[in-house]
């Protein structure tokens, strides 16, 4: 029993390391793009000329999460899908059929692949690696081409700039913002980041940042030891780049998460304390 739970902590402590390390040079390149966009000002320049997000019925949303999320292509993922509350949390985005998305950092594409389903051959994903982080993309992208998602492109960004090939109308990042904040980051590099998920999105979209609790008056402090972000430090820095706070969601709470340990402690692990929110672009 001792020898198996070594055996744990060891690789919990590596799979610590690997993503920190994954983080650090990823981070190292949206540092150069903060300084690369602290001058652009979000004031939706040149929007008249973009089509506006759509926006779909909620009965509509809910419809299209079913449908995608019942799919038998999918049957290697349903049992995570309980866990990640995913039904609740994509119904709260308000995605439907027809809408483009930017799902960032999307790790082995377990996001990917059920809005692939959602939006449908009208709609298109995008699912964007910055160009520091190429290698981690190196086994999600064959993995996902061998999924045949025609609807779907898979791109290592050759260039700063977080962008797809046309505005978007909705930018998804889960379980990343707080990295954005640990070194070489901090505020400059955070609000470089989320300018460009305003540039991202067509007037009236919508940005959905989803990730770990950390203590309330906590702010930044924990980020690179806990790997949590107080959800107000979140909100004010979003705000702070033009977009408005429309709504929270509370699918991912967990009260019994009291934000002392790091989320990759195997106690917590999985179960962490989590907020969701929906910010709006202004049209």
């Amino acid at each position: 029993m001792e020898r198996q739970r070594y055996g744990e902590l060891r690789q919990t402590a590596t799979d610590r390391r690997e993503g920190e390390t994954m983080m650090r040079t990823i981070l190292t390149a949206l540092a150069a793009t903060a300084l690369m966009t602290t001058g652009l000002v979000p004031t939706g320049a040149g929007a008249a000329t973009v089509t506006p997000a759509s926006k779909h019925a909620a009965k509509d949303t809910q419809r299209a999460v079913a449908k995608a999320l019942a799919d038998s292509a999918r049957a290697d993922q349903q049992g995570d899908d309980a866990r990640r509350k995913a039904a609740e949390v994509l119904a709260f985005s308000g995605v439907g059929p027809g809408d483009e998305v930017l799902d960032f950092l999307p790790g082995s594409g377990y996001w990917t692949r059920i809005f692939s389903g959602i939006v449908g051959k009208t709609g298109h994903v995008y699912a964007v690696w910055p160009a520091a982080g190429a290698k981690y993309a190196e086994k999600a992208i064959p993995a996902l081409e061998a999924k045949h998602m025609a609807n779907t492109s898979l791109t290592v960004m050759s260039g700063p700039a977080i962008r797809a090939s046309e505005p978007v109308d909705l930018f998804w990042t889960v379980q990343n913002y707080h990295d954005v904040n640990n070194e070489p980051g901090g505020e400059a590099v955070l609000d470089g980041f989320n300018r460009q998920a305003f540039a991202a999105l067509k007037p009236g979209g919508t940005y959905i940042v989803i990730d770990h609790a950390d203590a309330a008056g906590s702010g930044m402090t924990g980020t690179s030891t806990r790997h949590r972000i107080d959800p107000a430090a979140v909100k004010a820095q979003v705000v702070k780049a033009g977009f408005v706070f429309e709504a929270e969601s509370d699918a991912l709470r967990n009260p019994a998460d009291d934000h002392s340990a790091a989320v990759f402690d195997p106690a917590i692990r999985g179960k962490t304390d989590q907020f969701v929110f929906r910010f709006r672009k202004p049209r």
